[in-house]
Formats: structure tokens, C-alpha cells, sequence
């Protein structure tokens, strides 16, 4: 239930329309819709200022359409899909008006976002193959309303290029390093930015790095202040967290 639609079913039982057994009633059925296989919680957006995102990984075309539906349904726009499957989205733009993303595999269904907070957020990759972490770092912080910079391909290996960008780093509100091999690249951002860093460790590099393990340890043992550190390949985690510390800074009118 929508913030708007709370508060007019207040209104109705203070004018009489409704009883407020009534209203009990069905602000205990709003919290949550069993539809079997999932529980769609139509009160995140009201709790978390965001509408439940659908991890589509491990999900059948027919449950994601389903959950998607009864979102609609309650009156959700702008809603995220993670984590899905190319042929998963091919089959779901037949039935729902999807927007699909093949490199972050985001699906959005709804209307386009809006710029709702007044800062910005960079996201920098250690490599190139770090990319799909990033795009779905990226584009999940698009989705909930923020200005995005990416810096692609500017890790320690190389470090003047990261260097030749430091305008949008000291810019930045928020700062997403995605890297893997040894994960470095983090902890020079956080030596550089006035900002919080949002580290994202990949399971990219050769066997040594324990299909990302090793980024993760370097991270989470930054010496850089200000630094915090998600799980690895969780782009959408730091993309979300991102929107959070970004819209907490100041929102636009």
C-alpha cells in the first residue's frame, strides 16, 4: 500500500466511510500478498522509501511475471528484476513492458526514473572485466534516481589513468570501486575522496584469487578510511547502498 493510499484510508475512516475494523483488515492484508510461491511485500516502498527489487536468478519466467503482475497491480512503477537471464527477459518482453540490460542483466519494468537526488555517484572499475559488476551497480543506482558517472578500466595497474579523472572522484557524493585480482583499487580511491566508498570485490583473476576471495580480504583490510565493503559480484548491493547515502545527502525539489 502506497504512502498516499494509507493516508486516504485515514481519511475515510475519520469522515465515517470506513469502519476501523474495515481499515484493520486491510492494512493487515497490505503488508504482504501471497501469491504461493512468493510473498510480495507491497509495503517496502513505504518502510524503505523503495519498492521491493526482484532477484530473478533461480526464478521461472511464469513466478517473475507473476510477482511483477501483482506489483502492478498495487500500483508499483519503476520496478528492478536482477540477476536475469537474457532468454528469462526475452520471454518476459512478450508480457510486460521490459526494458532489459544485457550487461548489468537488469530488467526494469514501469515507468522511466527520474533524477530524485542532487548528487553524484561514481562508479570505477579496476578492468574492463569487471564491467558487468559495475553496469549493475550503475544502472540499479540510475533506476532509483541518481546521476551516474562511470570510470571504466582505471585500476592500480595503470594509475595515471585514474588520475586524469579526478574531477568527477572529488565531485562525487558516493564513489563505487569494483575490482578484482587484489582489489587495490579501493583503497587508493578512499586515500583520494572525501566521500564514502562503497568496495565491491569481483571473482575476477586468475585461480589465486579464490574466485574473489582475495579482492574481498584486501578490502575489508583497507587502510583507507571511509571505506566499506560489500559481497562479492553484489553490484546491486552497492548500487542500492549508493542511492541510499545519495538521496540521504540532499534530495532535488
Amino acid at each position: 500500500m502506497e504512502e498516499n493510499e494509507i493516508l486516504k484510508l485515514l481519511q475515510q475512516v475519520s469522515q465515517g466511510g470506513v469502519t476501523p475494523e474495515q481499515a484493520v483488515l486491510k492494512l493487515k492484508m497490505s503488508p504482504f500478498e501471497d501469491l504461493g510461491y512468493a510473498k510480495v511485500d507491497h509495503h517496502r516502498g513505504v518502510r524503505q522509501g523503495v519498492p521491493e527489487v526482484i532477484f530473478g536468478a533461480g526464478k521461472t519466467v511464469e513466478q517473475i511475471a507473476g510477482i511483477v503482475q501483482a506489483m502492478l497491480a498495487k500500483g508499483e512503477r519503476n520496478i528492478l528484476i536482477t540477476r536475469l537471464a537474457p532468454d528469462a527477459a526475452a520471454a518476459l518482453e512478450e508480457q510486460l513492458d521490459l526494458r532489459y540490460d544485457a550487461v548489468s542483466r537488469i530488467g526494469i519494468v514501469g515507468k522511466r526514473p527520474q533524477i530524485s537526488a542532487d548528487g553524484l555517484i561514481v562508479v570505477a572499475t579496476g578492468g574492463t572485466s569487471d564491467i558487468p559488476v559495475a553496469e549493475e551497480a550503475a544502472v540499479t543506482a540510475e533506476t532509483l534516481g541518481n546521476r551516474v558517472e562511470r570510470l571504466y578500466d582505471v585500476g592500480v595497474a595503470g594509475l595515471h589513468r585514474l588520475l586524469s579523472r579526478l574531477e568527477p572522484l572529488m565531485n562525487a557524493r558516493v564513489v563505487v570501486a569494483v575490482a578484482g585480482m587484489e582489489g587495490a583499487l579501493a583503497s587508493v580511491i578512499g586515500g583520494l575522496v572525501d566521500c564514502p566508498v562503497i568496495a565491491v570485490p569481483t571473482s575476477v583473476g586468475y585461480g589465486a584469487n579464490f574466485n574473489g576471495l582475495s579482492a574481498l580480504l584486501s578490502m575489508l583490510n583497507s587502510c583507507a578510511s571511509g571505506v566499506s565493503v560489500v559481497n562479492i559480484d553484489n553490484g546491486f548491493g552497492a548500487g542500492y547502498l549508493a542511492s541510499m547515502i545519495n538521496h540521504i545527502g540532499g534530495k532535488t525539489e
